[in-house]
């Protein structure tokens, strides 16, 4: 499937899953972000966006971001995974700046209204994000996507999906960033192996600061690859400040699957000021 532009004209063609429709009124996410709707087992749906990467080469790989939205992304509408507290996220990487030197695809489901990406309790993920895997499965048959540049990156409910996704799938991540997100841990050494990056606020009214101290201090222990930055007097919001940090793009985009490199860790304790 491919987008046409002439002049100022653009045609855009959506993929909704059962077929093909000419969009009647376009909103810029709708050119950035085609629409799609992965199909289950039973008939299950899972809607998502997805962004490919301007002058798309099939004989050319790709990077591969997913996109775990916060709780209030949740819903039906195919929209609200990338728009208000989710833009951030879901923006960040399609944006010129950052496609210039990573140009990477962006695939960002939406979880139903009522249910959550995964249990951190349990350390299950739901049978939403197992979708969202094979959704991911989808996307990487469909177009030309680097097996071993496939990232995942999410913000509080889409955190817990990362920490699940991290020890569920093992041996499938290229990197990871986690922001406002807590998880009891089952296999840190799953974790252990995948370059991270956390972010958290010291004033975090929904995740508790001291209960991610002590995850950092766990995986440190296991000598994770990690980095960890924590922000003096930020509430739970910390992706405002997280997406703003100059060496996020030049640190994700050079992780790669299974490459042995020494682990970044940040303090567990001291905070970070901006």
């Amino acid at each position: 499937m491919r987008w046409f532009r002439y002049g100022c004209g653009i045609f855009l063609l959506l993929f909704l899953g059962h077929g093909i429709v000419a969009g009647a009124e376009l909103t810029k996410d709708d050119i950035d972000f085609r629409k799609g709707v992965y199909i289950g087992k039973g008939n299950v749906h899972l809607p998502y966006r997805l962004f490919v990467p301007l002058g798309y080469d099939v004989n050319h790989k790709y990077p591969l971001v997913l996109w775990l939205h916060g709780v209030d992304g949740r819903g039906s509408d195919n929209l609200k995974q990338i728009i208000k507290e989710n833009q951030p996220g879901s923006h960040f990487w399609i944006s010129s700046a950052v496609q210039k030197n990573f140009p990477a695809f962006v695939l960002a489901p939406q979880c139903p209204s009522g249910d959550t990406w995964a249990e951190p309790e349990f350390n299950q993920p739901s049978k939403w994000l197992l979708l969202a895997v094979d959704a991911l499965a989808k996307v990487q048959r469909d177009f030309s996507i680097d097996a071993d540049r496939v990232y995942i990156v999410g913000q509080s409910m889409g955190g817990l999906g990362v920490w699940s996704l991290l020890q569920n799938y093992r041996g499938k991540w290229a990197g990871a960033i986690v922001m406002s997100a807590y998880d009891t841990f089952s296999d840190i050494s799953a974790i252990a192996e995948v370059p991270l990056w956390v972010f958290q606020g010291d004033a975090d009214q929904s995740v508790p600061v001291d209960m991610v101290r002590s995850m950092m201090k766990q995986l440190k222990k296991a000598h994770a690859n990690l980095r960890y930055t924590e922000y003096h007097k930020s509430d739970h919001d910390v992706w405002t400040k997280a997406f703003a940090e100059p060496d996020l793009v030049p640190w994700l985009s050079t992780q790669k699957r299974g490459a042995s490199r020494e682990g970044q860790v940040g303090s567990g304790a001291a905070a970070v000021s901006h």
